[in-house]
């Protein structure tokens, strides 16, 4: 790995819950060593308002998020991706779009929160978890010296990250 950002996008069918998440985390926590983005195969077209209310909790702007297709990033002028993250498992079933350069590729399965149902604080409730599950999931990533470690390596490490609490 190099001494730049890692550029992360995180990769879901509907981009519109987890891996809007996901993003939000990766940035957040990242200080300056990740780069996030976020993307799906089939967008829903607007982010899930449980994602947007918990963002909102959380203190982060919820302006800049939207929901979009995996094919802008395959786009000329888009990032370069160092590492696609698949959060649900349809999307780390699909084909995924070439990349320019060839990014580690990790599977992060969890539950999808836009599923749940019930009151506004039942739903709420799913998108905390999911937020919880994938914070330990990214403070993991963080907490090691993945920019000095030899690919294999990051690739084992990402691995047993997405084996942690909650897997789906």
């Amino acid at each position: 790995m190099s001494g730049t950002p890692l550029t992360v996008l995180v990769l879901c069918t509907g981009n519109s819950a987890r891996s809007i998440l996901g993003e939000a985390l990766f940035n957040r926590l990242g200080e300056g060593r990740v780069r996030a983005f976020s993307a799906g195969s089939k967008p829903k077209g607007v982010p899930h308002p449980g994602a947007l209310r918990l963002l909102a909790r959380r203190g982060i702007d919820t302006f800049a998020f939207r929901s979009k297709s995996w094919n802008e990033f395959t786009a000329p002028g888009a990032p370069a991706i160092d590492l696609a993250i698949t959060v649900c498992g349809n999307a780390a079933g699909e084909a995924c779009p070439v990349f320019l350069g060839s990014p580690l590729k990790a599977h992060w399965g969890l539950p999808d929160p836009a599923d749940a149902s019930g009151t506004e604080a039942e739903v709420d409730a799913a998108f905390e978890r999911t937020w919880r599950l994938l914070e330990m999931r990214v403070r993991a990533l963080l907490a090691t010296p993945f920019e000095a470690m030899e690919r294999r390596d990051v690739t084992e490490l990402l691995t047993r990250i997405g084996a942690m609490e909650g897997a789906a």
